[in-house]
């Protein structure tokens, strides 16, 4: 808890935070409860995880969004309806995380903060047909949110960080490099959700991360485990049915030499580039030149292992990235996790749950941090490497039934600090975390 008040400026600061993320695989819905303390304006920040869930995401509406992603085609109605939808999904998550850690949501949670589904993700429009441009959409209402559960709730935020000029993706290099940042090493935290990133940390610069999308995660192993089990199966557990198989290096590098891998960074990508339909396009191409279903699957697990050691080669720091932290369900792929090991041997491979963190929660502990610090009006630290540096605000704001409380008790921990004084938060201790 915050010390004695700081007679120079407000009051300490206390928000519980519940932070929220439904990744691009659609699995499910990871849920944090987490506690952000600090004494003052100029103090460092104090995380504490205290829960950690997962909901499993409602079948009906993965076919529905699966669909609508894929087919791109949909119609006004449709896209009305399904961003009600799912602002019902998070909101049942939230109040069966309450249910399930026994806690109470309204008293014990002052605001949730997440990103909802991502439908569609173009901040590359060069690399498509067309007359693109750069656009953002998730859906999940948080005016629905914040009525289902009393509860002042936020979101937009990677539509907010492409307004001020980014991507809008992946969005917590700052998170990263507050928790992870080293004096004498250089570190990097791999997430292999649906797609996979990863920050890069210099040593001794916690201003210094840089991130972005190595290309596709878990999205294309999915889509060739669905096609080839009829849906009965949704991924490929211990990468089992990968390692059975032969990967097709010549596959492997036709798909490595396409336009994304090959785009310098700034990039970021989604489903709209690698989609179900092009995994099952590889899949169809092998099949018909004699190759098994665990073939494919392990041609295509490669694909996304060597996508990620080629781009650590790359953009990584020219003195070698020391240290891995992984997180995401992708991590425990052993295909991967192998595969990278090999190809940097001199590299210490590890998961960020040896930090505290459990390795399915550090997305959605990264929307906690964006909504704790779009609250308290606060920019995040700009990433290195990106189109435009300048800082801003991220998030939009829908008020529940505690907005006054918790304007005021912000406002408290302002109290006359100067505007023009106000920084990005630069130190955060992270407190031991009561999760189980």
């Amino acid at each position: 808890m915050p010390s004695a008040p700081n007679n120079s400026w407000g009051n300490p600061l206390s928000l519980r935070v519940i932070g929220h993320n439904a990744g691009t695989s659609m699995d499910g819905v990871d849920l944090v409860h987490v506690h952000f303390t600090q004494d003052s304006p100029t103090s460092p920040l104090n995380m504490q995880l205290l829960r950690y869930w997962e909901y499993p995401m409602p079948q009906k509406a993965k076919r529905r969004v699966m669909r609508l992603i894929k087919e791109n085609k949909t119609t006004p109605e449709e896209m009305a309806i399904v961003n009600i939808q799912l602002g019902e999904v998070i909101a049942d998550a939230i109040n069966a995380f309450g249910e399930n850690q026994g806690f109470d949501v309204q008293k014990e949670v002052d605001i949730i903060a997440g990103q909802g589904q991502t439908i569609w993700h173009l901040p590359l429009p060069e690399l498509f047909e067309g007359d693109q441009t750069r656009a953002h959409l998730d859906m999940a209402e948080i005016a629905v949110i914040a009525a289902n559960t009393g509860v002042t709730s936020l979101g937009d935020f990677r539509v907010s960080d492409m307004a001020l000029g980014r991507q809008g993706c992946p969005l917590f290099a700052a998170l990263d490099s507050l928790l992870l940042n080293h004096p004498t090493l250089n570190r990097a935290v791999q997430n292999i959700g649906g797609i996979a990133n990863f920050s890069i940390l210099p040593k001794g610069n916690v201003e210094g991360c840089y991130d972005f999308d190595t290309g596709p995660g878990n999205v294309f192993i999915d889509a060739a485990v669905r096609y080839f089990t009829n849906g009965e199966q949704e991924y490929d557990k211990d990468g089992t049915m990968g390692a059975k198989g032969k990967v097709d290096q010549a596959i492997v590098d036709e798909v490595l030499a396409g336009p994304y891998f090959v785009h310098d960074i700034p990039k970021t990508t989604g489903r709209e580039t690698f989609g179900d339909r092009m995994a099952e396009d590889i899949c169809d191409k092998m099949l018909a030149a004699g190759a098994t279903p665990e073939d494919c699957v392990a041609t295509i697990t490669r694909i996304t292992a060597q996508s990620l050691a080629d781009a650590y080669e790359r953009w990584g720091p020219k003195d070698g990235v020391h240290e891995i932290y992984m997180g995401g369900g992708g991590s425990y792929n052993p295909n991967i996790r192998n595969y990278l090991k090999q190809r940097m041997p001199k590299t210490r491979i590890t998961y960020v749950d040896e930090i505290g963190i459990p390795v399915g929660a550090k997305e959605a502990l990264g929307f906690a941090l964006l909504g704790c610090e779009c609250f308290v009006g606060r920019p995040m630290i700009v990433p290195r490497k990106t189109e435009c540096d300048n800082p801003g605000v991220v998030g939009q704001i829908q008020p529940g039934r505690n907005m006054h409380r918790i304007r005021q008790h912000v406002a408290g921990f302002w109290g006359e600090f100067p505007e023009e004084d106000i920084r990005c938060t630069t130190k955060m201790n992270l407190l031991p975390s009561l999760c189980q």
